[in-house]
């Protein structure tokens, strides 16, 4: 099944309650949530109290992204702000099992993402433990950047490692995407799939979402290499 995450970096920060909602209501089934500290990523985003409030007022699975240093340190806090999947960067973490532990204790699921120079064997060790992998398509930090397109070899490793083992594994892109690319991500094996300002964007945000599917669900998987 594909699922969208509308990034919220892309949304109008003035008026991000009814952009969420007007996402939500346009058939979006994840929010995605990208926290920067200006350290691991050269630009600074929000932080948990942001991601309390919108929750208040919203039922979609909150995709935390946390694109820090050391967030074990900020685990819990991310947590009871709502978030539903929090996602840690394999490059900002000295003990990735202890911050896996700490996700599953309180209740989220546990995601790893991986920059585009970390190759993808790097997350077999630990890919038993992972609900979700986010392999980003550009270099985290910046929205409305063009996809890097090599990226996707890592997409299909993955899907075929976590195939092999029988892992119901969530794997999920983020970075460039569009309904002219979607279908190309999801042959390699993508099945959640963040888009920011091809949906926030979007004159019809729903017909933006739809396309995104429908492009995705078609091509799901279908790529040999």
């Amino acid at each position: 099944m594909i699922r969208i995450s509308p990034s919220v970096l892309a949304a109008d920060f003035a008026a991000l309650g009814n952009d969420v909602k007007d996402v939500s209501d346009a058939g979006a089934d994840y929010l995605h949530l990208d926290v920067m500290d200006g350290v691991f990523v050269p630009n600074i985003s929000f932080g948990p109290d942001l991601i309390a409030a919108l929750r208040k007022n919203s039922n979609l699975v909150f995709d935390t992204h946390l694109m820090i240093t050391d967030p074990i340190r900020y685990i819990e806090v991310f947590a009871k702000a709502g978030s539903d999947i929090i996602t840690v960067h394999y490059e900002a973490c000295a003990d990735i099992d202890s911050i896996i532990d700490k996700i599953k204790s309180l209740g989220c699921k546990a995601s790893v993402s991986i920059k585009p120079a970390t190759p993808a064997n790097a997350l077999f060790p630990i890919l038993d433990r992972l609900d979700m992998v986010l392999v980003m398509t550009v270099e985290p930090g910046f929205g409305g950047q063009k996809m890097i397109e090599s990226t996707l070899v890592k997409v299909y490793e993955l899907r075929q490692e976590a195939t092999r083992r029988g892992l119901e594994l969530d794997i999920e892109v983020d970075g460039g995407i569009t309904p002219q690319n979607a279908g190309l991500v999801a042959s390699y094996g993508a099945n959640i799939i963040v888009a920011g300002s091809s949906v926030f964007g979007a004159p019809d945000r729903k017909a933006a979402i739809n396309a995104i599917r429908s492009e995705a669900e078609v091509n799901y998987c279908t790529i040999k290499l």
